[in-house]
């Protein structure tokens, strides 16, 4: 796949851009096991249903490129995480904050996670994020962001993930 010429606007998601979502999902499983991430995202998730409801409650938004074309989804949640409340470790910042979740690439463009955080950045102050311990890019990704590892959290099902967060309070 070419390069078409960067990422052009980042736009809420629309029930219309479903297709596309799943399909850059599809991708970013791919990668994920091709860069040896064999457990995260496993079971067709995200799915359908969980992309609806993100888009049902304004929280998904799109990457598109110079040609409207969708390569990238995230979901900024703003408000309290409930898999957050504990964490083996510790929060730096007790501020309010948005999370940063399911953020995936179909991987034609490049700079797609500098885009979500300089757009997450621009409305919120404090930002959280999580993931699995075998998605090395993700945990560089954030690092090199400025996010600072917290600790573990466990989601609903019990499953450990890594915890970030940034506040423009500690840079």
């Amino acid at each position: 796949m070419g390069r078409s010429g960067g990422i052009a606007m980042i736009r809420q998601a629309t029930v219309r851009d479903i297709p596309e979502i799943l399909r850059i999902y599809d991708a970013a499983r791919a990668f994920m096991r091709a860069s040896g991430n064999l457990t995260q995202w496993t079971g067709g998730y995200p799915s359908e249903e969980i992309v609806r409801a993100d888009i049902m409650h304004g929280v998904s938004y799109v990457l598109e490129n110079e040609v409207g074309q969708p390569h990238a989804v995230f979901a900024l949640i703003p408000g309290d995480d409930p898999t957050y409340a504990h964490i083996e470790g510790a929060w730096r910042d007790d501020s309010p904050y948005a999370t940063i979740h399911r953020a995936g690439s179909d991987g034609t463009e490049r700079g797609t996670f500098r885009a979500i955080l300089a757009f997450a950045r621009a409305q919120h102050e404090h930002l959280r994020a999580d993931t699995h311990a075998d998605n090395i890019p993700m945990q560089n990704c954030l690092q090199k962001s400025g996010f600072a590892y917290c600790g573990i959290i466990y989601l609903k099902n019990g499953a450990p993930r890594r915890a970030y967060e940034w506040s423009s309070r500690h840079g």
